[in-house]
């Protein structure tokens, strides 16, 4: 029987010669060896919730979700030693007992800790950096089978390649968070028009912890979301709640909806309208994590950039506009984050907004993203490294102030090129 492996959209598969589920360190260094005399390259999978190639490979694909373990807590520094296979949703759940959290998550927790990082995975506040930014220090296994723990001061620059390194350096073995306590937010929806949003667009960024909306191209109206701690205690929603507004109405409706948009293209713009208006003043008090992340069932594609912050209402406005172009019935998310310093993170060296864009699965995509990445380019965007764009190392290269230094940390971690893939040779260039 033929291995294969398909990605959460449902859109990238490929059939690796095999696909490897180590549960040790022993097990992963036999799995490199073994590959290396057999000349095939590795590939690693996290939970699949890249819409890229990142991961496809017809040599060997390694599952970490049996390296899963929380292997050391220090509640009086906030240090916390976990495995590179552990979901962000297991670790938030299971360190909230330690009195401990992440700083900010995205709006699904369901990736494991090495994918979410290694692709710049981020969640939104004008004050706070993507997840990569919480690691203290990396293990790394290399294409030989040593181990390599990289932080600040034991390799500044191999540490700076491996916080975003899209998986390009070896396999993420473990890593040490730094955490902070648990806390919890508040969190208020409510529709806003966008137009009032960006004339005041500043206020809404710096006035809250988290600001982040989603807009129709079709619609005036925006739905802000905004989280802020309060020195209150934790509320859950009862399940039947829950139920109703995470499953039945953001998910099970809008699906709906958007598969009536892939029928009659001619009623997107009514089902924006419609969609939109639908959103009414929800709240929610609770622990950071349950307040962070909302299910996501609806199978889509996605593209999302990061553009310098001072031009967020330019391109938002210009994104909106490109929308009514093109049939999808799928909303545009809007988010900040602060700088960082790592190599090839989107949101290294400058404040950030992401702008991502999606298309419903089954639906042409690619029309409706490459004029999008026109205006992304225009605002000196940087791609996501987990989800669609059309760029490549020459077009990249520019964009990135350190790309040589990641490159240099690659030829030296990875000389012979075991973990590269057509998809990294596309955007890093081949290891040489």
């Amino acid at each position: 029987m033929t291995n294969s492996w398909v990605n959460w959209a449902g859109d990238q598969h490929c059939a690796p010669a095999t696909i490897a589920a180590p549960r040790t360190l022993d097990e992963v260094a036999e799995t490199l060896e073994l590959a290396a005399r057999r000349g095939r390259t590795v590939r690693v999978a996290g939970s699949g919730h890249s819409f890229t190639d990142a991961v496809l490979t017809d040599g060997v694909l390694m599952n970490l979700s049996n390296m899963n373990r929380i292997v050391e807590v220090d509640s009086a520094t906030g240090l916390v030693r976990v495995e590179g296979g552990i979901t962000l949703n297991t670790a938030s759940s299971a360190l909230h007992a330690a009195g401990l959290a992440f700083p900010n998550l995205g709006d699904i927790d369901v990736q494991t800790i090495a994918g979410a990082t290694a692709t710049g995975t981020h969640g939104t506040g004008a004050t706070l950096q993507n997840l990569s930014a919480a690691m203290h220090s990396i293990e790394l296994m290399l294409a030989d089978g040593s181990r390599v723990e990289l932080n600040a001061e034991t390799d500044p620059d191999g540490w700076r390649a491996a916080r975003v390194s899209v998986g390009a350096l070896g396999v993420v073995t473990a890593v040490t968070l730094q955490m902070v306590p648990s806390f919890v937010l508040e969190g208020i929806e409510r529709p806003v028009p966008i137009e009032e949003i960006l004339d005041d667009l500043d206020s809404h960024v710096d006035g809250n912890e988290h600001f982040e909306f989603y807009m129709f191209a079709h619609s005036p109206l925006a739905m802000t979301k905004r989280n802020n701690k309060v020195d209150l205690p934790e509320q859950p929603r009862g399940k039947a709640v829950d139920w109703f507004a995470d499953i039945l109405m953001s998910n099970y409706a809008f699906d709906a909806l958007c598969r009536l948009g892939k029928w009659q293209p001619g009623l997107v713009p009514w089902i924006h309208r419609s969609a939109a208006y639908a959103g009414s003043y929800r709240r929610q008090v609770d622990r950071s994590y349950r307040v962070f992340a909302s299910p996501r069932l609806i199978r889509f594609t996605e593209m999302e950039y990061a553009i310098p912050r001072a031009h967020s209402a330019a391109a938002i406005r210009e994104i909106k506009e490109l929308g009514r172009k093109f049939d999808t019935a799928m909303p545009i998310e809007v988010r900040w984050v602060a700088p960082d310093d790592a190599f090839l993170s989107p949101a290294g060296g400058r404040d950030t907004c992401y702008i991502a864009v999606h298309q419903y699965r089954g639906m042409e995509w690619e029309p409706y993203f490459r004029a999008c990445e026109a205006v992304f380019d225009k605002y000196e965007g940087r791609p996501h490294w987990g989800k669609r764009h059309f760029q490549t190392a020459d077009t990249l290269r520019d964009r990135y102030p350190h790309w040589d230094r990641f490159a240099e940390v690659r030829r030296r971690f990875d000389p012979k090129g075991m973990f590269t893939n057509p998809y990294l040779d596309r955007v890093l260039g081949p290891v040489g």
